[in-house]
């Protein structure tokens, strides 16, 4: 399966004007022969929802954002998702000229400079989903939730090979308490190696609100070794080609995943509940 990290650049609330550039990344992977093309988290709107003057959400089946998988590569994108009741941050996987899987952000940061939770409300599921053309499985997770180690295990539980994570990570909001590359060099690796999984993260790059965004987009293979890499500060379409049926030969040759104990888990979980965990 080919690949393509469009790490890119956005302008804040501007919807035309990132369609343009996701198209303009969708055409170039296309022309080298990708089969899917990841962009970063909200992609399509910015991260500084709480900057914009009017609302610019838009709904997941908006027929513009369908339009950019067909004819061509299959394209996970992020976007403000308007609905009825509530909007959300959501990365959809569209394949053929139609949606195939939405994953609503589930972990909204609230510290340091993010306050998400002002302007979208988390989602309520997490689930993998099955590629197009039998190419295997998939999770979607969006940034912070890839920070909580229950999700991405839950994924591979529910059988994804590969777990994308489209981000919005920048630098130099406060150095003395994070060093947000560091942080992410140690979670991609371990998360790939302990689970034994492709991870493909992509961040984007640029200046908003304050905010400045490090790029640095790469693919981990099951084993925690990066086998393709964007660089950093500056916008870069990378392609790499995968092996999805590698994660199946990792995980039978050592099976660390194999024995999930739900049962144990369900129980464990249900105990912290009734002592008064978190519903």
């Amino acid at each position: 399966m080919r690949i393509a990290l469009a790490q890119t650049d956005c302008a804040l609330g501007d919807v035309d004007a990132n369609l343009a550039t996701a198209r303009d990344q969708i055409e170039q992977a296309g022309a080298h022969g990708s089969d899917l093309v990841v962009f970063p988290e909200l992609s399509l709107h910015g991260y500084h929802l709480g900057a914009l003057r009017q609302d610019t959400s838009i709904e997941a089946k908006d027929p513009r954002l369908a339009e950019l998988s067909a004819p061509g590569p299959d394209v996970l994108v992020g976007f403000h998702e308007h609905t009825a009741l509530r909007a959300y941050n959501t990365s959809a996987y569209y394949a053929g000229g139609a949606l195939l899987h939405a994953h609503r952000k589930l972990y909204l940061p609230n510290y340091l400079a993010w306050e998400e939770r002002k302007h979208v409300s988390p989602g309520q599921n997490l689930r993998a989903y099955d590629l197009p053309g039998g190419r295997g499985r998939a999770a979607t997770l969006v940034c912070n939730d890839a920070w909580q180690p229950v999700l991405p295990w839950l994924a591979v539980q529910d059988g994804a090979e590969v777990i994308v994570v489209p981000t919005n990570s920048a630098a130099g909001l406060d150095p003395e308490a994070m060093d947000t590359g560091s942080y992410w060099d140690t979670l991609l690796s371990y998360t790939a190696r302990m689970l034994q999984a492709w991870v493909v993260f992509v961040n984007r790059v640029g200046n908003e609100n304050g905010a400045s965004f490090w790029g640095g987009s790469r693919v981990v293979d099951p084993r925690g070794a990066v086998v393709a890499q964007a660089p950093r500060w500056e916008p870069a379409l990378v392609t790499v080609d995968i092996d999805l049926h590698e994660a199946r030969r990792q995980r039978r040759a050592v099976p660390l995943v194999a024995e999930a104990r739900l049962g144990l888990i369900d129980r464990e979980v249900r105990r912290l509940i009734d002592e008064g965990g978190d519903h």
